[in-house]
């Protein structure tokens, strides 16, 4: 049984902290270096429901995608949230590691996996890193076979977990799509480096709507497929759970991993327009104020739900 010193070892020779972001906040948060560690857990987000299925199972190590700590803090009393979570951690005697932007960077990382389940090949780096060769946030590949973006939408929305947010697609819904550009998580930064790699669709999430509507009036504008930010980094945990098991067996040592399928968007509920692929002017009955026919409900989704995948 490895310690968690060999643990974060393995972690970090995985997920670098040298590639890590300068803003970001990697690495080990709490936990004893010398304690033994049997069981870890992945989850995107070190919150209070991931701590409760942490002590629930058993875990001694929780691997969070998300910082806990993203800017400095003066005190860590559980008089606060985030307080609170590593009392709880420290109590039961569980650790907590961080790989943020450095699991962006990894290959494979966070936009590996995403590309892998929406099914792209010839996968390469969208904003290659300036050191290391091969390293990036973001992938552009191929889809096997063109599709139609509304087809591709589906394929989206069948490949990645169910939340309130769903999938927002802006574009021609009959445009062909044959090259994709993804990035977990927050990607509308990457807006014009994806339009000059010649993308015909871009699969992130968090996009506003000032950058989308501006990308989108070029003429050689990508479609954009905007989705949870939580939806498109939790592929990546089963990820980083198999290659760390195999990892430490190479080493002559193994834990048991499970990935948190606890939806942690903090999105719960979604209530939906009259029509879904909504273009042109507004219809009278979407309009504000008018009767929403009783055909039209809204639908919830709860932390404990699982998805397509969960």
């Amino acid at each position: 049984m490895p310690t968690l010193a060999q643990v974060v070892d393995v972690l970090d020779e995985l997920y670098n902290p040298q590639w890590a972001a300068d803003w970001d906040a990697v690495g080990l948060v709490c936990g004893d270096p010398d304690a033994e560690v049997r069981r870890v857990l992945f989850a995107v987000d070190p919150v209070s429901d991931v701590v409760d299925e942490a002590i629930e199972w058993g875990a001694d190590l929780v691997v969070a995608h998300h910082p806990l700590f993203l800017r400095g803090v003066h005190g860590v009393a559980a008089t606060t949230p985030k307080g609170r979570v590593v009392h709880r951690l420290l109590t039961h005697g569980i650790g907590l590691h961080v790989c943020h932007t450095n699991a962006d960077a990894a290959a494979p990382g966070v936009s590996d996996a995403l590309a892998a389940a929406l099914g792209l090949t010839e996968l390469r780096p969208l904003d290659p890193h300036p050191d290391v060769p091969g390293l990036g946030t973001g992938r552009l590949g191929r889809l096997p076979t063109p599709e139609p973006l509304r087809d591709f939408g589906r394929r989206v929305a069948g490949a990645l977990p169910a939340t309130a947010h769903g999938v927002r697609v802006a574009g021609d819904p009959d445009r062909v799509i044959t090259t994709v550009a993804v990035c977990g998580g927050a990607g509308d930064s990457y807006l014009d480096v994806v339009r000059a790699a010649g993308a015909d669709a871009y699969v992130t999430a968090d996009l506003r709507h000032h950058p989308a509507s501006e990308a989108s009036e070029h003429g050689d504008a990508p479609a954009l497929v905007d989705v949870a930010h939580w939806a498109s980094e939790w592929p990546w945990l089963s990820d980083a759970a198999d290659r760390l098991r195999r990892r430490l067996a190479e080493r002559g040592t193994t834990v048991e991993t499970r990935v948190s399928t606890i939806r942690t968007d903090p999105w719960r509920l979604h209530i939906p327009g009259e029509i879904a692929d909504i273009t042109g002017e507004i219809p009278g009955s979407a309009m504000p104020g008018d009767v929403v026919p009783d055909s039209v409900v809204s639908s919830e989704v709860r932390s404990d739900q699982g998805g397509s995948p969960l």
